[in-house]
């Protein structure tokens, strides 16, 4: 069984550029996955969608899918922290959302791949010895593909 882990990203892509009423075969695509528990993201995810969220379709669909943003469980826990102690992730968190207390997905998001085996759907390009969510997955062995290798994979327009 394949699971896709999205992040915020692609959330707001799919928000701003396919709108449910316009693109209604990957919106039901996209429920038919979490429905068979094949589509997730992270508690951290949701939190950022809710904090800045441009789309008030994305807003809704997360409100109604509130149960696919996981609370992480002591094995991600324990990848994340094996995430930290690589000195590139820790650009993962900015002095800015320290101060500011905002929420921090992209090490959740590929702990949870890791452990789940998942793959990442996300926007973000690989940087070499940069803290980006391709990089890390590259270091940690995990599957990292954007949207449209997505909607490629499931056959969608």
């Amino acid at each position: 069984m394949i699971v896709y882990i999205l992040d915020t990203n692609v959330f707001m892509m799919l928000g701003l550029a396919y709108y449910p009423s316009r693109f209604v075969t990957i919106w039901q695509r996209i429920d038919e996955l979490v429905m068979k528990e094949e589509l997730f993201s992270v508690r951290e995810v949701r939190r950022e969608i809710e904090e800045n969220c441009p789309s008030e379709d994305i807003g809704e669909w997360v409100h109604r899918n509130r149960h696919i943003f996981r609370k992480p469980n002591s094995e991600e826990l324990r990848q994340v922290s094996d995430i930290f102690k690589h000195k590139q992730f820790l650009g993962f968190v900015t002095k800015k959302n320290i101060l500011q207390g905002r929420p921090v997905a992209d090490p959740f998001i590929v702990a949870a791949a890791k452990i789940h085996h998942g793959i990442v759907v996300t926007m973000e390009k690989f940087k070499s010895g940069g803290a980006r969510i391709p990089t890390a997955c590259e270091t940690f062995g995990v599957r990292c593909i954007d949207l449209e290798e997505f909607l490629e994979r499931e056959n969608l327009p």
